[in-house]
């Protein structure tokens, strides 16, 4: 009887001494979060985690170290699109400054095993989701303080259209941070000439991508591109393959249309600007383009030259162009598998049409503090891998221009 009495004390000591360490710990986390608890930083459920409690109250990410990869900048960020060209670069940036990613992808994982060793241990994440569905949305952002949708398609799949892709990926994602609560910076990537009335349907989706984000997330930062000119590029690369395939480049149309095509490192410069600002982007829409204008032929005369080749090109007729893009056209509509390039098609032959230059009174790179850099000389060296001989051939170290340098 005595002993069941002595355990039955120590019991309720125990236990008592379990409340008090509870209580305890309370009172350090509230000490820890201030006034701060209405953040937001917390998953699904409402459960708050350690990871919260970087940020301070002036809702900005609270920084250790000098800035490099092993750095913590306080920024953790979804990046939708981390695997495409424009994605990765995204990624590098993030990850040099010492911010933790998340990688969302749907495919293998060789799509996303080349972004791990741009982060320090453990800061590159990836994620499998699926893009139609919410919860599994949710989980990729559920710990993030960033959101950066790099998501786009040039052509439509049997799978996804342009409405599917640019529209309802985009809306969805933005309605879902809305609700998380604590998404500090949004940046939804868009095009050039995006919009309502625009003879291209993918240039349609993403003016009706951009409305609806800014109505589900009014904060969010809107980055219109030009065309890309990076390594991976599907500008200047297309049209060199073609080169190195085909006797002459086919052009349709007169190529006359104009372009202003900015270099892909810029563009991602331009991402990490608005994240790193203390609000200035937040809620605008920036037009991102180079520092010259090129008309099509010009564009791939300078490939040409890049290439060490003559130009030979041709002008269709656009009718004739329509006329060959019909046999796409058809099978898409009737999930036909393709067995030539996707990317003719005649939403394609609809965008060629369209002058993607950046508007005169638009704000660009310069307000958000990047430099831009022109389209030539030590910028598209990727070329080089085109001449025939080898890379080598011709010299590269005068092909520099002057403002080009890195």
């Amino acid at each position: 009887m005595a002993g069941a009495l002595v355990r039955k004390a120590g019991s309720q000591s125990a236990s008592g001494g379990a409340r008090a360490w509870a209580a305890a710990f309370q009172q350090q986390e509230s000490l820890l979060l201030g006034d701060h608890g209405d953040l937001g930083f917390e998953k699904s459920g409402g459960v708050r985690y350690s990871s919260s409690l970087a940020v301070s109250g002036s809702h900005r990410p609270v920084k250790r170290g000098t800035g490099g990869r092993s750095s913590v900048s306080g920024v953790v960020a979804t990046v939708f699109g981390a695997t495409g060209f424009l994605g990765r670069y995204v990624v590098q940036q993030l990850a040099r400054m010492g911010s933790q990613v998340m990688v969302p992808y749907r495919g293998v994982d060789e799509e996303w095993r080349h972004l791990k060793l741009m982060g320090d241990l453990g800061q590159i994440v990836p994620m499998k989701y699926d893009a139609k569905d919410e919860d599994s949305i949710k989980a990729v952002i559920a710990n993030s303080n960033v959101i950066v949708n790099c998501i786009g398609r040039e052509y439509e799949t049997r799978n996804f259209s342009f409405e599917d892709v640019n529209y309802g990926i985009s809306n969805r994602i933005s309605k879902l941070a809305k609700e998380h609560g604590g998404i500090l910076k949004y940046v939804q990537m868009s095009c050039l000439a995006a919009a309502p009335h625009s003879s291209s349907r993918l240039l349609r989706s993403k003016h009706a991508a951009e409305e609806a984000v800014l109505q589900n997330f009014p904060e969010a930062t809107i980055l219109r591109t030009a065309p890309m000119v990076g390594v991976e590029d599907r500008l200047l690369n297309r049209w060199a393959i073609q080169a190195k395939k085909l006797p002459v480049v086919p052009i349709p149309g007169d190529g006359l249309s104009k372009l202003q095509p900015v270099l892909v490192i810029d563009v991602a410069a331009a991402v990490i600007a608005a994240i790193r600002d203390e609000g200035f982007s937040m809620g605008k829409t920036f037009e991102l383009g180079g520092p010259d204008v090129f008309t099509v032929n010009e564009l791939i005369a300078l490939m040409f030259e890049a290439i060490r080749e003559y130009p030979r090109m041709v002008h269709l007729p656009m009718a004739l162009c329509q006329l060959l893009a019909m046999p796409r056209e058809m099978a898409m509509k009737r999930g036909i598998p393709i067995p030539f390039s996707p990317t003719f098609s005649k939403d394609y032959l609809d965008q060629l049409a369209c002058d993607l230059i950046v508007s005169p009174d638009a704000m660009g790179l310069a307000d958000l503090g990047v430099t831009s850099h022109k389209i030539g000389g030590l910028t598209i060296e990727h070329l080089n891998a085109y001449r025939t001989g080898g890379p080598s051939v011709g010299t590269t170290v005068g092909e520099s221009i002057h403002g080009a340098g890195f």
